[in-house]
């Protein structure tokens, strides 16, 4: 069964992460820790699936304030497939030399913030342009994609970088180039990506790591609370209390 194939794909890019991806996402939740430790941002970042990682973050039940998402409409709502916002916009904005600068225009940064990517290729112009004006800007950058598989791949910008060659802190999703791991008989490509799996987990292992992180130095974390269980009569509180944490620190951005 190629369903049963796709799940064997599956958990072998999780055990591959577990066995060789934890001290670099020990390292990048350090970095993210510092950052909203002093009440500054973990400043996130994709296009394409890879909005899906930073769309998990945060507003989350059992995420927490510190992340703030950087999502381009459209670099992200293009499930019309054609039309407006469709996908050939797509391709052409994220290989556009210039529209991540211009994306960083939009918003307020701090050398105290951090820079989070996901990028499954780390080739692409807007995520490298995001990567070099936040270290032009003093922060550092965390980047999160199939970095081994990216070698000797010919970057899109011109400075002659990949993503994973600007970034501070690299954390490899494990996933094949091609992504899609199933192969399908009487069709040239395969069917199954793995890449948003991949990314997914590594967001709450670093995650997870990063509050473990803030918990060991006595900092508050203003978690999302779930506000679907019966019984729970605070839980509209903690939300509120969370919402208004992130309302006051974002106003600074």
């Amino acid at each position: 069964m190629l369903s049963l194939e796709w799940l064997a794909n599956a958990r072998g890019i999780m055990q591959k992460i577990e066995e060789t991806q934890l001290e670099n996402i020990q390292k990048a939740a350090t970095i993210m820790a510092d950052s909203i430790e002093k009440e500054h941002w973990v400043h996130t970042f994709g296009c394409g699936h890879a909005t899906i990682p930073v769309e998990e973050m945060y507003p989350r039940i059992g995420g927490f304030v510190g992340f703030h998402p950087m999502v381009e409409l459209p670099m992200t709502f293009f499930t019309g497939i054609t039309g407006q916002m469709g996908i050939h916009q797509f391709l052409f904005l994220e290989r556009a030399e210039g529209y991540g600068k211009a994306i960083m225009k939009a918003y307020n940064f701090n050398e105290k913030d951090c820079v989070w990517i996901f990028s499954h290729t780390g080739i692409n112009n807007v995520n490298i342009d995001i990567a070099l004006r936040a270290k032009e800007l003093g922060m550092k950058v965390i980047a999160y994609g199939s970095a081994a598989e990216a070698k000797g791949k010919v970057t899109r910008h011109p400075s002659g970088k990949t993503l994973f060659e600007i970034a501070d802190i690299v954390v490899d999703s494990c996933v094949p180039a091609v992504d899609a791991s199933v192969n399908l008989k009487n069709h040239q490509d395969k069917i199954g990506p793995v890449s948003t799996l991949a990314f997914v987990t590594l967001v709450w292992m670093t995650i997870t790591t990063v509050a473990e992180i803030l918990a060991d130095r006595g900092v508050k974390l203003y978690i999302h609370p779930s506000h679907n269980v019966p019984g729970d009569t605070t839980a509209q509180e903690r939300l509120d209390a969370c919402l208004a944490e992130y309302k006051e620190r974002v106003s600074r951005v």
